[in-house]
């Protein structure tokens, strides 16, 4: 991918210095919880309470120090990437009357604090539609080449670009919809819901995918660097490798097969109308 040339991101937070510190319990968390006690409350509900009542999580942003370089090239390449679907994007949605609004991608090492909660590095990257941020770890990029057999720049790209998909969702009142409707129905139609969302990102990145191609900014075996990452992440190709056997209701995501024709789909068409995974009952 020829990503050194690209514009970079102005909306790159690097908080690799920071650290997730928790306050004090409060004296309103206290009474909650004696209030509880009185009231017969399991100790849980008790613990709880006061495991919960303390200040927010904050971020602390401590000195640098020295960095890896391999570690701020890999930053380098997200701003880059974000610079590209920042581009694709506001064409895409100019295309369509719309106007795009870019998420912020902020970088973290081992846990970072978001709307969405305080989650460590073992979740992965992941996008938080309440504060409009996708949020990844670099050495994420290590796992998807080592652990997950999927190395390359493209690769990636890939992951980034499926985040930025999930921001996409988000703008177009998807993520709330989609939200809502799994409160309501049952943990197996909940994950249905999330596989399609999920598919639909992966098509979404296609579609972006379709866009870079165009501008001339792939090399030769990139797309298939993409589809080798969307194969290694599939719910059935995880789930044989934990636990050596497959259930598909549990799935979260889509299958290996599922996650590549979607990607291919968005990749193949370039618009946004061909990733309704929400009709075509996958």
């Amino acid at each position: 991918m020829k990503w050194e040339s690209g514009r970079r991101s102005d909306n790159v937070e690097d908080s690799r210095g920071s650290t997730v510190t928790r306050g004090a319990v409060g004296g309103g968390a206290v009474i909650m919880a004696l209030v509880a006690a009185l009231l017969g409350a399991p100790e849980g509900t008790v613990r709880e309470i006061l495991n919960g009542g303390g200040s927010a999580p904050t971020t602390q942003q401590g000195p640098r120090g020295p960095t890896d370089p391999a570690e701020d090239k890999a930053a380098d390449f997200v701003k880059a990437v974000v610079g590209y679907t920042e581009d694709g994007w506001a064409s895409i949605f100019q295309a369509h009357g719309k106007r795009y609004q870019p998420p912020k991608v902020r970088l973290f090492r081992d846990q970072v604090q978001s709307a969405c909660g305080l989650n460590s590095a073992a979740v992965g990257p992941f996008y938080c539609p309440p504060d409009s941020r996708v949020y990844l770890d670099l050495s994420f990029f290590d796992e998807l080449d080592r652990r997950f057999g999927a190395p390359g720049d493209f690769a990636q790209a890939y992951v980034v670009a499926h985040e930025v998909g999930h921001h996409v969702q988000n703008l177009l009142g998807l993520s709330d919809a989609v939200h809502r409707k799994r409160s309501q129905v049952s943990e197996t139609e909940s994950n249905r819901l999330s596989v399609m969302t999920e598919l639909q990102a992966d098509c979404y990145a296609g579609v972006w995918g379709h866009y870079v191609k165009s501008k001339d900014i792939l090399d030769p075996g990139d797309v298939e660097e993409g589809l080798r990452a969307a194969a290694a992440i599939g719910d059935d190709t995880l789930q044989r490798k934990a636990r050596g056997r497959v259930a598909p209701e549990s799935f979260t995501h889509g299958s290996s097969e599922q996650r590549v024709r979607w990607f291919n789909q968005g990749f193949a068409t370039g618009k946004m109308e061909s990733c309704d995974t929400f009709k075509s009952g996958i």
